[in-house]
């Protein structure tokens, strides 16, 4: 009997103590507001009044433990907080601005290859075609040349044999021909596929001085242009040298004026710049003067400036002295043969302020 009532008192004490101990489990799962240490306490108040039943252990299972700061609670909304980090406006625009950078240089780079391969092409074509006989020089024609002869541009000008129009060196050819007194200025053009043509602008001949020879026995005519170049001396009409040069010399020498009475000792050179201010003063003179005089001097003397003297085609003779107001006395010398015509025989404008004129 005793230990039928030791088993009854001890199953009454173990169905007491599974309720008491169910129960903070069953509030966790729920999600009691509480505290865990708070829950505990309770548990313990409810075992130590049950029966004196000993504390049950604490779960460690994950389905009786709610998740950190997850497992929403009874009743209350799911709210979804996704991660997210944040990026100014300044980021975003800096890295539009690099990405711009990025596809314009890539289209640099593209321009580049597309430019380098074109380029290679072309330098590729170039090389052919510059030794290629399809482009050989064949033809050579020469304009503007009055003064100089076929046997002297040839001696001028130099085209390789075999030379095509790519190869043959164009600025040399006109730099060869611009070394003859004659010539002012050469371009050369080329004409596809065979012709290279040269355009030349000479100089004419201005006047014709006369020069003492070196042993002053005898007078050479020697042609000047305009702009003081020595031209060439002018040989014998007749003689072996005056037939291999061009006609055209001889008629522009017998159309111009001449200048006399030069002070011996002039040394002219061919395509040297005069420097005797003499024969500088007469040419001033006569570049300076107007067609209708200018036309009608067939000498000027030179012995020095100051007496410059100008004979004109109807013997008139002016003493015109210095370059200096030359359209005021060609207006006084015109004036007073105007004023008398048929009675002028000398007019001196030298001082130009007080003329004098002598009749016949």
């Amino acid at each position: 009997m005793a230990s039928n009532s030791r088993q009854k008192s001890a199953s009454s004490a173990s169905r007491a103590s599974r309720p008491a101990a169910s129960k903070p489990s069953a509030r966790r799962s729920a999600g009691a507001s509480r505290p865990s240490s708070a829950r505990g306490g309770s548990a313990r108040s409810a075992t130590s009044r049950r029966s004196g039943a000993a504390r049950p252990a604490r779960s460690d299972s994950p389905s009786a433990r709610p998740a950190r700061g997850g497992a929403p609670r009874s009743g209350t909304p799911s709210t979804y907080r996704p991660n997210i980090s944040s990026r100014s406006i300044g980021d975003i625009r800096r890295s539009e601005r690099e990405m711009r950078l990025r596809q314009k240089a890539q289209k640099s780079i593209s321009r580049l290859v597309a430019a380098a391969a074109v380029a290679a092409g072309l330098l590729a074509l170039g090389l052919v075609l510059y030794f290629s006989p399809i482009l050989k020089v064949e033809d050579v024609q020469v304009s503007g040349s009055t003064h100089l002869t076929d046997a002297d541009i040839q001696a001028l000008v130099s085209i390789p044999e075999g030379a095509t129009l790519l190869s043959v060196d164009a600025g040399g050819v006109a730099r060869s021909l611009e070394r003859d007194a004659w010539v002012e200025t050469a371009t050369v053009r080329r004409v596809f596929p065979h012709t290279l043509v040269i355009d030349v602008t000479e100089r004419d001949i201005a006047a014709v001085v006369e020069v003492m020879t070196s042993d002053a026995k005898a007078v050479q005519p020697w042609a000047i242009a305009s702009d003081g170049v020595w031209l060439m001396p002018i040989p014998e009409k007749d003689s072996e040298l005056g037939a291999s040069i061009s006609p055209q010399i001889y008629e522009d020498a017998e159309s111009v004026l001449t200048i006399t009475g030069v002070p011996f000792g002039l040394i002219p050179e061919i395509g040297s710049t005069c420097t005797d201010e003499n024969v500088e003063n007469a040419l001033s003179i006569l570049n300076g003067l107007t067609t209708d005089l200018a036309d009608a001097i067939v000498k000027v003397q030179a012995t020095d400036a100051e007496s410059t003297l100008l004979t004109l085609s109807n013997g008139i003779q002016i003493a015109f002295g210095t370059a200096d107001d030359i359209r005021e006395k060609e207006r006084v010398c015109l004036q007073i043969m105007e004023q008398n015509p048929d009675k002028v025989a000398y007019i001196n404008v030298r001082v130009v302020s007080k003329p004098t004129w002598r009749a016949v």
